[in-house]
């Protein structure tokens, strides 16, 4: 049978990630860093897919469609271990020598939550892997012959009230990519070895003119740092498709899913980049889907959408910051280190990948974020500020409003129920 284009593509693609796993890993450095990243970081999971409702005691089921070398899986597992809460998370991908990286990784860090199989995602339900409570599909949508069924696969297999971490391409973010792409699909076309074409990338890139786009763009690396994996990922992948936001909201919708947060959030409001007040005026009356094209457009810098999405109506109900009880947590910098950044004139500096923001927030907020260390709560950050000076119904104010800005930067989060 003669193959199909996209019989070729996916032999090339499988190739590719045989002869150059994506991204290159070295097992034996998992003793000494972790990846941090979105999707998929433990506290983003619990706030942005459950509402922070859902009991840490609570065992989660874990899929990772498509782990490549694992780093996503690792992050997981590891935050999983360490927070010792049960869970079991099961690695997909159908490339055998990526998966043998991120077992190697798994093993160096003695994790016994992660199990790996071998397998595509498009044979998902044949592999009869039972329902998940988060499903992780990072970098892989845009790389299959057909992401919306694909999508709708992954959909099915999600709890009642489950959610997914996902990641696509974007277009404007990566000018310069794709111009790239086809002049090697030309240079290097599919029918040669993966080598073959590494070669050729190799050597138009020893050269490439000073006025090529790709030489202008600083929004990623992986062709100057990430080894012949990065470069090959980048520029010889033989499907890449980059979705805008508008693009990848109509995916979801197709799939009867919707986001329950886009990262950050503050990314997508383009009130951020238009001080004018007749602009914010402006933007205030439209649909907040066309407010996010906007910031696209305006920012020019998004290489990336990163969302997490719940079925459609799913009814996901936002935890109140201002309960007394909830205890506000930090993602990942400590409050202490995010208060030192703020300026004089109480302006937190905030970089959207290379675009920097500065960032309002309430001269209070430098004394309130040191107090944060996941376990006070509200009412007792409120008694200590009480003891400062700061009165009830300041420190409502207050906290509200930093709470607000910093939720929607993705730092300040709500810790789940124990």
């Amino acid at each position: 049978m003669t193959a199909t284009p996209t019989d070729d593509r996916d032999a090339g693609l499988a190739a590719q990630y045989e002869a150059y796993p994506y991204p290159e890993r070295n097992p034996q450095d998992e003793t000494r860093r972790l990846f941090i990243g979105s999707p998929s970081h433990l506290r983003e999971v619990d706030y942005w897919v459950f509402g922070a409702q859902r009991p840490r005691s609570k065992s989660m089921r874990v899929l990772v469609a498509g782990c490549g070398t694992g780093d996503g899986a690792i992050m997981l597992a590891t935050q999983l271990a360490r927070a010792d809460r049960p869970a079991e998370v099961v690695c997909l991908d159908r490339s055998t020598k990526a998966l043998s990286i991120a077992q190697a990784r798994a093993q160096t860090r003695k994790l016994d939550n992660i199990r790996f199989i071998e397998g595509s995602l498009n044979e998902l339900d044949a592999l009869e892997l039972g329902l998940f409570d988060y499903i992780d599909c990072c970098g892989v949508l845009h790389h299959l012959p057909n992401p919306a069924a694909a999508l709708q696969t992954l959909e099915r297999h999600l709890i009642p009230g489950g959610g997914m971490g996902l990641m696509v391409y974007a277009p404007f973010g990566r000018t310069g990519v794709y111009m790239l792409q086809d002049a090697l699909e030309k240079l290097a076309p599919l029918t040669q070895s993966p080598e073959e074409r590494l070669d050729v990338a190799r050597r138009v890139m020893r050269t490439l003119p000073a006025t090529a786009w790709l030489r202008q763009n600083g929004n990623f690396g992986d062709h100057l740092s990430g080894g012949d994996a990065g470069l090959y990922d980048l520029l010889l992948n033989p499907r890449d498709r980059a979705y805008t936001i508008t693009d990848f909201l109509a995916l979801l919708d197709q799939a009867g899913l919707e986001p329950a947060a886009l990262m950050e959030p503050a990314r997508y409001d383009p009130a951020l980049f238009l001080p004018d007040p007749r602009l914010r005026a402006r933007l205030a009356t439209l649909p907040w889907q066309e407010q996010a094209a906007i910031a696209e457009d305006l920012a020019g810098n998004m290489a990336t959408h990163v969302a997490y999405v719940v079925r459609k109506h799913a009814g996901l109900t936002k935890p109140d910051p201002l309960d007394p009880n909830a205890v506000p947590i930090m993602r990942e910098i400590p409050g202490a280190e995010l208060a030192k950044q703020m300026t004089p004139d109480n302006m937190l500096p905030f970089a959207f990948g290379t675009l920097v923001v500065p960032i309002p927030l309430p001269p209070q907020a430098r004394g309130i974020l040191p107090l944060i260390d996941g376990e006070r709560t509200v009412g007792e950050l409120a008694a200590i500020l009480a003891i400062r000076g700061v009165n009830a119904e300041k420190f409502r104010h207050v906290w509200q409003e930093s709470f607000y800005i910093l939720e929607r930067l993705n730092r300040v989060l709500l810790r789940s129920p124990a």
